[in-house]
């Protein structure tokens, strides 16, 4: 026999009642227990002797009728929202993404709730963000390649931040030493006129990277010419923004056969004008990247490139803020994370006379 119209529709409420969430004491009431066993049960709380299988019949019952705790009412009474709130530049592949995912990992772990917003290095916009985490009861904030301008209200760690401010702990690249692996790996291959991509003003890492850098080549006594140092000016996050970066060496008219790009995703796109120009990389001209995004072991040569543990320092970032919000440990001002060195295709013996 089949259900008329009038049994559907009867069917399809019961079905959409079932998901309307009920309230702790209406499911004490169905279970026929005192409400505070209930939160007991269902927050852990320690220090109530109950028995398993009413343990597990309060789990069952919450389950099939769709309770949810009211985490508001929740952390007004113990002051702890359990939220924290994660600036980032943008949202998109690479770089950023692999921090966020060792933060989401360890706050997850935590069982902390978090809120992002990308704010286009726009300070106005970082401002404006930061008040809103805080009035949204953020019990702390993660900032990631973000120029914050003055200490916060509440615990907060930056990552690539490289501003010392009061009570703020900044998670950072051993630069120096990731300016020696990089120039040490060219010049072990021969390599004596290298041309350079300087990161975009905005971008956190640009000084310190390019300084660092500087400093390095001078100790090997190579000469950095300026007119094969380029500047990164565009907010982008694909290979697009070292594509351009070739064509203005190439018009130069200077001979070079290494490019030390600024991160993996310029490397791609450099790689890409490249071999438009009928150069082979690394044959003709050798290409270091900056991160190890997971892309770079996948491109075409496959990226040599300087890692960064992008996720762990997500991970170490978050945990330092834990802590923070916990005070568990005395605060630190900085944590110096190390790079290493990947070798892979794009790189190779400098040609006594480059094409590029």
């Amino acid at each position: 026999m089949m259900d008329g119209p009038d049994s559907k529709a009867s069917k399809s409420s019961s079905k959409m009642k079932s998901f309307k969430p009920i309230s702790l004491k209406q499911l004490a009431a169905h279970l026929d227990l005192d409400p505070s066993t209930v939160s007991v049960v269902l927050n852990n709380a320690p220090g109530r002797s109950i028995s398993a299988a009413t343990r597990d019949r309060i789990k069952a019952a919450a389950r099939e009728m769709n309770y949810q705790p009211n985490l508001l009412a929740r952390s007004l009474r113990s002051q702890r929202t359990l939220t924290v709130g994660i600036l980032v530049p943008e949202l998109g592949e690479g770089y950023h993404t692999q921090i966020m995912a060792g933060i989401g990992d360890q706050l997850i772990g935590a069982g902390y709730f978090y809120l992002t917003a990308h704010h286009r290095h726009q300070p106005n916009m970082i401002e404006e963000y930061i008040r809103m985490l805080v009035g949204r009861g953020a019990q702390g904030l993660i900032a990631v390649d973000t120029l914050l301008e003055h200490p916060l209200p509440i615990p907060t760690v930056t990552v690539a931040g490289h501003r010392r401010l009061e009570g703020i702990t900044n998670v950072v690249l051993d630069h120096a030493h990731a300016a020696a692996l990089t120039l040490d790996h060219l010049y072990g291959l021969g390599h004596r006129e290298i041309a350079f991509m300087r990161g975009q003003p905005f971008s956190s890492d640009s000084d310190v990277r390019w300084k660092e850098l500087e400093r390095y080549a001078g100790k090997l006594g190579l000469k950095i010419r300026p007119e094969l140092v380029v500047t990164l000016d565009r907010d982008m996050s694909s290979p697009e923004l070292g594509y351009p970066v070739v064509q203005q060496l190439m018009a130069a008219k200077r001979p070079f056969s290494a490019l030390v790009a600024f991160n993996d995703i310029a490397a791609f796109g450099s790689i890409r004008a490249f071999q438009d120009l009928n150069l082979s990389v690394p044959k003709d001209v050798s290409v270091i990247g900056f991160d190890d995004v997971n892309a770079s072991s996948y491109s075409s040569p496959r990226l040599t490139t300087i890692r960064q543990p992008l996720a762990e320092m997500g991970r170490i970032a978050t945990q330092a803020l834990l802590n923070k919000i916990n005070d568990t440990t005395p605060p630190r001002g900085e944590l110096v994370v190390q790079p290493t060195l990947v070798i892979r295709e794009s790189t190779g013996p400098a040609l006594k006379r480059s094409r590029a």
